[in-house]
């Protein structure tokens, strides 16, 4: 069955691949060409099902003595399993043939290759973060977003900050979409209990020396997302945003949550379960813009997924890094041909293998 659904749906298979890969795509190839040998496939199909309608499809063995009291119907089906094996193979090594190169390898190839901008985000993981006027909270939306941004450059590095009462790196700046999008799925709030509350300061502090760091000669811009304002740490949110100033660091700002009240947790039951009320959405807003204002970013309010999102688009306007065109293409880019080859082999070996362990079963 595998088979014929191979043949049918070959031009899929076909339209999977193309010269480079891409977001919607797994892998490219440096040999496109060699990819279409894949029509042979519904050929060989064809014929194989002419075969088995005009002869008798069976296994040869030295005495017919030894298929007396077996199934016709049993060898019939072993033979349609060895062809399939023999199809897949061949797909296989046509695929190797093409040169594939995975996506997120070509990708982490080609961001070496230029200097793009470096990114810190630095994202609230406050209980209040989890408050129910975004979908499914705060927290998880600010994730899906930052992983979309992510997605979105793929020339850049990026990295994560999380904050509470305290703040950790969570992603080092990283070119790898695969790297930073996994450790955001990570992110957790509550991580820090014993530094409750929100240090906007050391958010901003860890962020900013992890820029510093960076040996990328690109610009640095750190993206600030918090729901409240500050009620822990031992600096002020402005002295933070100066030393991002003498370092060069843009800062673009983001207040979450909605205007007047929002379902946020309150308390804890006995089940560890949190408890809600509406609570009033309270931004420290003329921090946020001063110290957007000081180090030549922007200020943003987010009431919805959607506005969020929409936030994040521009921004990713905004912050465009000149990549010269002959950078784009003049890159070394790893190939699996290997990993298909050997995934041929295997299928031949176990055809072969599995008809000779049949025929021994049998004498």
């Amino acid at each position: 069955m595998a088979v014929f659904l191979i043949s049918f749906f070959y031009t899929e298979i076909l339209s999977y691949f193309d010269y480079v890969a891409s977001d919607e795509k797994l892998m490219g190839v440096s040999s496109f060409y060699f990819i279409h040998l894949l029509y042979v496939i519904p050929l060989i199909t064809i014929y194989y099902i002419w075969k088995i309608t005009k002869h008798d499809l069976s296994i040869k063995t030295s005495s017919t003595i030894l298929l007396q009291g077996t199934d016709n119907n049993y060898f019939s089906w072993l033979n349609h399993l060895f062809f399939t094996l023999k199809i897949f193979a061949l797909v296989m090594f046509i695929v190797a043939l093409s040169r594939p190169q995975l996506n997120e390898e070509m990708a982490f190839q080609k961001k070496h290759k230029t200097d793009g901008i470096n990114i810190m985000i630095s994202l609230d993981a406050s209980g209040s973060m989890l408050a129910e006027d975004f979908k499914p909270n705060r927290f998880e939306a600010a994730k899906n977003v930052a992983i979309q941004f992510a997605k979105d450059r793929p020339d850049d590095q990026l990295g994560l900050v999380v904050f509470e009462g305290a703040a950790y790196t969570q992603c080092p700046l990283t070119a790898n979409f695969m790297d930073i999008s996994r450790r955001i799925n990570k992110a957790k709030t509550g991580l820090l209990e014993r530094n409750p509350g929100t240090a906007i300061a050391e958010g901003i502090l860890v962020g900013v020396n992890r820029l510093k760091e960076c040996e990328n000669k690109g610009s640095k811009v750190l993206i600030l997302l918090t729901d409240g304002k500050t009620t822990a740490g031992k600096y002020h949110p402005l002295a933070a945003a100066n030393i991002a100033m003498n370092e060069k660091i843009k800062i673009y700002t983001i207040g979450v949550g909605t205007n007047g009240k929002a379902k946020t947790p309150v308390a804890i039951d006995h089940f560890g379960r949190y408890i809600y009320d509406y609570q009033k959405v309270e931004i420290d807003e003329e921090s946020l813009k001063e110290i957007a204002a000081k180090t030549g970013g922007k200020y943003f309010r987010a009431t919805n997924n959607e506005k969020l999102k929409n936030i994040y688009a521009e921004i990713n306007q905004l912050e465009k890094a000149e990549i010269p065109n002959d950078q784009q293409y003049d890159i070394d880019l790893p190939e699996k041909a290997g990993l298909f080859i050997g995934l041929g082999l295997i299928l031949l070996l176990s055809s072969f293998f599995m008809k000779n362990l049949i025929i021994k079963s049998i004498h």
